[in-house]
């Protein structure tokens, strides 16, 4: 098979998972939940009436009916929808691409790149686990994870720099984002809604998770560490580079991208900044480096420009992902698939029924990839279940944090993911055949770790 035919187009991908969400529409009951605002009430699903017919491929006009599968005009519409409702992740991804073109152009990254192999004396065994253990901790104690999006385009230089692949880059990041998230030992976005509504305080059981974390970034970090050795067999793990200093306006334009990074930490946990003011922001640290990097404003502008289309196709995935969470919601099967997965959970054995919870939320995790709207649906659900089959309410939550975390690692929905893969240039395709040994080796662990808590009585 050539290259040409074996490659697939991430568009083509998710396209043809849009069309599959379309078709389950004609296959899935319709049932819903009744909510008290985002949450979801347990023992509230009541069956929905369904209109069937392979006519409403054709429909034009709302049904009558509670529920209908959609049409093919509305599978349309879909698209443009998913584009509104995720807008603001998308103009953020898209300036962050245009301040990273900026950064480029004006030699600050390569610059800065050199400098950080100095310090390590290029030792890629020193500078990857290292890096890799810095975003984990950021991302499982204050929750950081869109604010990595700042990172992943100097890492892919870098991997480049070191003679690894971009993907290498991307994993660096991701795979510490997502090992951090796994654990949650302190993280503030999953814990505020799951803990409670097991009725435990928020940061309870941190020491456990705290256990979790050490050992998913340790295989993760392993991971990596041996994908680097085969890709360099010869022992290769020492890196030529330079040991001049950063120039004046390199090393302004660093403290103040890290003077930028450091805000962003403190405003995502104390002001609670949403997407909007973190592109609002983005911006004006755009201009700032636009001033320093001494190119004058109209070539700093076409840099940012040039930043902005090298991720313009991948930004628009973004929107084709929100339009299949917008399919089934129109269908009224999302509630119906929360219901059949939770069903999973039985109430004689324990064990069991961990391992259950975890299977329905790495299923789960498709249809909702947001992983606090996650948590609203399933944990009000899964914690009396968790309750009549004998599992803790840690362990609940531990299966929800394991299920979501693991399969955002693959999912093609989720946004988070999306704008990773956009601020990357690496297509899904080919990061879900990268990835996937790691998923499947979480899983096995994420069981183990979960039989444990189970034998622990937590």
């Amino acid at each position: 098979m050539s290259t040409a035919q074996s490659h697939r187009n991430p568009l083509v991908v998710l396209l043809a998972i849009l069309l599959l969400a379309g078709a389950l529409t004609y296959f899935i009951d319709a049932g819903s939940y009744a909510r008290e605002g985002k949450l979801v009430l347990p023992g509230s699903f009541t069956w929905l009436d369904k209109e069937t017919g392979l006519h409403n491929l054709w429909r034009t006009h709302a049904t009558t009916q509670a529920a209908a599968p959609v049409s093919l005009s509305e599978l349309l519409l879909a698209i443009p929808l998913g584009l509104e409702r995720g807008a603001s992740l998308i103009f953020m991804v898209l300036v962050i691409g245009g301040m990273f073109g900026i950064l480029k152009q004006a030699g600050a990254v390569e610059a800065g790149l050199e400098r950080l192999l100095a310090i390590v004396k290029g030792n890629i065994y020193v500078l990857v686990p290292t890096l890799m253990l810095v975003f984990a901790a950021g991302s499982t104690f204050l929750g950081l994870a869109s604010e990595y999006l700042l990172i992943i385009p100097v890492m892919v230089v870098m991997a480049k720099r070191l003679g690894l692949p971009a993907i290498y880059g991307l994993a660096i990041v991701t795979i510490a984002v997502k090992a951090g998230y796994l654990s949650s030992v302190t993280n503030p976005l999953p814990l505020t809604i799951a803990q409670p509504l097991v009725g435990v305080p928020v940061f309870s059981g941190a020491g456990f998770r705290l256990a979790c974390f050490a050992v998913f970034t340790s295989v993760g970090i392993a991971f990596m560490m041996w994908l680097i050795y085969r890709h360099k067999p010869n022992g290769e793990q020492t890196i030529h580079f330079s040991a001049q200093p950063l120039s004046p306006r390199h090393r302004a334009m660093w403290l103040t991208l890290s003077a930028g990074i450091a805000i962003l930490v403190y405003a995502s946990n104390h002001w609670f900044w949403h997407k909007e003011q973190l592109t609002a922001f983005y911006i004006a640290l755009s201009v700032v480096l636009a001033l320093i990097s001494g190119m004058g404003m109209n070539r700093a502008a076409d840099a940012f420009v040039a930043g902005m289309q090298k991720i313009l196709l991948a930004s628009f995935l973004i929107g084709v992902a929100f339009a299949i969470a917008i399919t089934l919601e129109q269908a009224r099967i999302l509630d119906t698939v929360v219901y059949y997965l939770t069903s999973l959970v039985g109430e004689n054995n324990s064990w069991l029924a961990a391992q259950a919870m975890l299977l329905s939320q790495l299923l789960l995790d498709f249809m909702i990839p947001s992983t606090s709207g996650q948590a609203a649906v399933s944990m009000p659900i899964l914690s009396p279940l968790g309750q009549l089959a004998g599992v803790g309410p840690q362990t609940t939550v531990l299966a929800f944090l394991f299920g979501n975390g693991i399969t955002n690692m693959i999912t093609p929905t989720s946004g988070t993911l999306l704008a990773y893969l956009a601020t990357a240039q690496v297509s899904w395709s080919k990061w879900a055949k990268f990835i996937l040994p790691l998923c499947v080796v979480f899983i096995v662990i994420a069981v183990a770790l979960l039989s444990a808590a189970v034998a622990l009585g937590i």
